[in-house]
């Protein structure tokens, strides 16, 4: 018996693995039909012969921390550049993986309690709890919606094109069924087995057809054009900044050279998160000299900076996106919403200081939340522009981004230095691909080591700067579309999917019982 289980664990742990490979950067989304289906084999077979149901849940955090393990290595990675950290690595590679396969674990066995006598009613339970464990994974807590089975297909824009209808957890509901279904014939059931699965391919089918059609109609919309450039900066600089107190002005100098400033020409440039990390917005204004030789007031700056507020005797710090003019004085700025656990702010922080620990990213104190995520409508001489702004990892969230699209561009600035050179840094902007196309709207992200690119509604990258690299995008052009259905509706969408599953499981229980 005990032979069995570690069998049955090294098979599950492996399968975790392979389901990595379908994730970017490779994208090997055909080993998924491989994975999921030997999963529900596995599941339907064990079934028969295991009564304890807490077993399950077992073999579901095992194949969780396959896959998580294997996935979410590069988070270990931003512990590297401090040493008080470092001891914390290896429990990092372990820890993280553990937590979030405690929702595989209930995925398992959730489904082996509601589980229905027939294969069809629990083909579609098992794609219906598994879409819902990887929602709430994406909203308990601060939620870390990273890594759904849905971005198996973020290099395949045409099939893509159907979340601007359905919504990336929608998607993720119809890829998990899509990749199971193969089950249903290898089990032979019965022939309405082999009609689900051919409907579900079919499915998939047409999607890539609309986004077909959907890239022509795109395509052939009318343009917009600005009188103005809005240049976003892809930069090479090393964090090392962070802890061997390199000059600012220094990397200002940098940054100022990337960005290539000519006087006549009306430009909005973007400079990516925490470029000047010991500075504060009260203090840029030291740098005022540097930019009146540089720039003129044609220009305007977005740029990723620290806020300090004095609140009731106390400081409070956030990590921001501010709009400056060419004197430095301060038009619009943003607060981040979404923090980084461990990252931007100390769980436990008053209990954790004492063990010499402090959040990453800030060596003074965890940053503050902001209250809301407001869109920055920067009206000045020579510049109309509304934008949405995203700092860092806010871009990953679907459907939480903003109420009404009344906007023109998402504006997403972040620092991947932080993942150093692992996977991290692409599956980080796989997810601004994916906001694109939900949203409907152009994203414009700047980065330091990270990506920098023009992302269109269609997924494109119209332009980029790849990690590694420093360069700069110019965008003054775009095609005119309209809101997509589903940044009206959001994850309303992703319920009524539910809802026309539940229905659909209820009538196979019916026809097959008649």
């Amino acid at each position: 018996m005990k032979k069995k289980l570690i069998i049955d664990c090294v098979f599950l742990f492996l399968i975790g693995c392979i389901t990595s490979l379908s994730l970017p950067p490779y994208n090997y989304f055909f080993v998924n039909f491989f994975t999921f289906t030997s999963i529900f084999i596995f599941l339907i077979k064990k079934a028969k012969i295991h009564k304890k149901k807490n077993l399950f849940f077992f073999y579901g955090w095992i194949f969780g921390f396959g896959f998580f393990m294997t996935n979410l290595y590069w988070i270990s990675f931003s512990l590297t550049f401090d040493e008080n950290f470092k001891f914390l690595i290896p429990l990092t590679l372990l820890l993280i993986p553990a937590f979030l396969s405690i929702f595989f674990g209930l995925i398992f066995l959730l489904f082996i309690i509601f589980k229905s006598k027939k294969l069809i009613s629990s083909f579609l339970i098992f794609s219906l709890l598994f879409s819902i464990l990887e929602f709430l994974r994406g909203s308990i807590l601060t939620g870390f919606p990273w890594n759904l089975i849905a971005y198996s297909f973020s290099d395949q824009l045409r099939i893509l094109s159907i979340i601007s209808i359905i919504g990336t957890y929608g998607f993720n509901l119809l890829c998990i069924s899509l990749f199971t279904s193969p089950a249903l014939i290898i089990l032979r059931d019965s022939k309405k087995g082999l009609i689900v699965c051919f409907t579900f391919l079919i499915g998939f089918i047409l999607f890539y057809i609309y986004g077909f059609y959907y890239e022509k109609k795109f395509i052939s919309l009318e343009k917009k054009f600005f009188d103005y450039k809005i240049r976003l900066i892809g930069s090479n600089i090393s964090l090392d900044r962070f802890y061997l107190n390199v000059d600012p002005s220094s990397i200002l100098e940098e940054l100022i050279k990337i960005s290539n400033p000519v006087s006549e020409e009306k430009t909005i440039f973007v400079w990516p998160e925490g470029i000047l990390p010991t500075f504060s917005q009260d203090q840029i204004s030291s740098f005022g000299k540097i930019i009146e030789e540089n720039f003129s007031r044609n220009h305007l700056f977005i740029i990723g900076s620290n806020t300090e507020i004095r609140d009731k005797g106390s400081k409070k710090f956030f990590n921001s996106l501010s709009v400056y003019d060419n004197k430095l004085n301060l038009l619009s700025s943003y607060n981040k919403v979404k923090l980084v656990p461990f990252g931007e702010f100390l769980p436990f922080e008053k209990v954790l200081k004492r063990l010499g620990l402090k959040s990453l990213t800030n060596n003074y104190q965890s940053f503050s939340r902001g209250e809301e995520r407001k869109i920055i409508n920067i009206e000045k001489k020579n510049f109309s522009l509304k934008i949405l702004p995203l700092i860092c990892y806010e871009i990953i969230y679907s459907g939480k981004l903003f109420e009404k699209a009344d906007f023109d561009f998402i504006v997403n600035i972040s620092e991947d230095g932080w993942f150093g050179g692992s996977i991290g840094p692409k599956q980080h902007f796989s997810h601004s691909i994916l906001r694109a196309i939900e949203s409907g709207k152009y994203v414009i992200r700047s980065s330091n080591n990270g990506i920098a690119s023009i992302i269109n509604p269609l997924g494109v990258s119209e332009q980029i700067v790849d990690s590694g690299q420093s360069g700069y995008l110019d965008l003054n052009e775009i095609n005119k579309i309209q809101p997509t259905i589903f940044s009206k509706f959001k994850n309303k969408i992703f319920g009524l999917l539910i809802f026309l599953y539940i229905l659909l499981i209820f009538s196979f229980n019916k026809i097959e019982n008649e």
